[in-house]
């Protein structure tokens, strides 16, 4: 078809060869696209979305759960690796009713190689800090921030000299942590059985939840 010599009067012809139905199948074919589209983004559009969203929503959810239960299965192995030196290091510490119940410990210890035990005296408990931790006044401390207390001890034990170096090997051997930080010997004079009176600090430690 040449379009350059196309008149109105051909237009007009090429229309009129389109019959009735015709215009009004494809009106209806163009009406149902219009419809669908319509529907499509008013309706169907933000359903897809909604659900869509929904979805990974829930996506989400699982692997956060899943997550978390890794995260759980490495925490309860860190906890099953730790219960061994947290159980060990425990027995190491004094707590507070084993504090105030020192002298007869000690006791039973020094009755067993005959010293007597003339004096016993508990200072107030030393807060020792975690590594990182600035130094500051006792009462700005938290419990956290302690790693334990030292609890000096002042003692005055008399008896044999040998058997006094035979009860600081028992204690030493004991499960608990106590060590001999000052000691002074005095030897008695005028006595046969060799004795002395020794005195001195020691120290002893405890969990920060037994004495903060």
């Amino acid at each position: 078809m040449d379009l350059k010599n196309l008149t109105m009067d051909d237009l007009k012809e090429k229309f009129a060869a389109f019959d009735r139905k015709t215009l009004i199948k494809f009106g209806i074919g163009i009406g149902a696209i219009i419809l669908f589209l319509i529907i499509y983004f008013a309706i169907l559009n933000p359903m897809v979305k909604e659900r869509k969203a929904k979805f990974d929503d829930k996506m989400n959810k699982l692997q956060e759960i899943q997550q978390f239960e890794n995260d759980m299965v490495s925490i309860r192995a860190q906890i099953k690796k730790l219960e061994p030196i947290v159980e060990k290091n425990s027995t190491l510490f004094h707590s507070k009713a084993e504090v105030e119940g020192l002298y007869q410990s000690l006791s039973r210890f020094a009755g067993a190689y005959g010293l007597v035990i003339s004096k016993i005296q508990k200072k107030k408990p030393v807060p020792i800090l975690k590594p990182g931790i600035a130094q500051q006044a006792e009462e700005l401390l938290k419990q956290n921030q302690i790693s334990y207390y030292k609890i000096p001890v002042d003692y005055e034990i008399k008896g044999n000299f040998l058997n006094y170096i035979k009860f600081k090997r028992a204690v030493s051997r004991a499960k608990k942590m106590l060590n001999f930080d000052k000691e002074l010997i005095n030897v008695v004079q005028n006595d046969k059985n060799g004795s002395v009176i020794a005195s001195g600090e020691l120290t002893i430690v405890g969990l920060p939840n037994e004495f903060f």
